[in-house]
C-alpha cells in the first residue's frame, strides 16, 4: 500500500511524463487550483445524481490533480495533514458557531 508520499511522486512523475509539466511555474498556480475545483464540482455533481461510481471517480480526481500539485511544489502534504489535524483537535467544539 503506497503511502501518501509515494502517491504524490508516482501521480506527478505520470503528470510530468505525459507532458503537463514542464518545470515549475508559478503563474500556473491558480490553473491547478482551478483543475481541482472543478473536479469538486464534477464530484458534487455526481453526488446529486446519485451515481455513486461517479462520485469516487471525482473524489479520485480531486486526490489526483492535489497530488500532482504537492508533487510540483515539493509540499510534504503528510506533514501538512498531520500538523492541521493536531491543530484542529485543539479547537473547541463546532468553533465560532459554525455551520457544516
Amino acid at each position: 500500500m503506497n503511502t501518501i508520499k509515494e502517491w504524490i511522486e508516482q501521480v506527478h512523475e505520470n503528470a510530468v511524463d505525459h507532458g503537463w509539466w514542464i518545470g515549475r511555474d508559478d503563474t500556473k498556480t491558480p490553473e491547478l487550483l482551478c483543475l481541482i475545483h472543478s473536479e469538486v464540482s464534477e464530484a458534487l455533481e455526481a453526488f446529486r445524481d446519485d451515481d455513486k461510481e461517479s462520485f469516487a471517480s471525482e473524489l479520485a480526481d480531486i486526490a489526483i490533480r492535489l497530488f500532482d500539485l504537492c508533487g510540483g511544489f515539493r509540499i510534504d502534504l503528510e506533514a501538512a495533514i498531520e500538523a492541521k489535524h493536531e491543530h484542529n483537535r485543539s479547537r473547541t467544539y463546532r468553533h465560532g458557531n459554525k455551520r457544516c
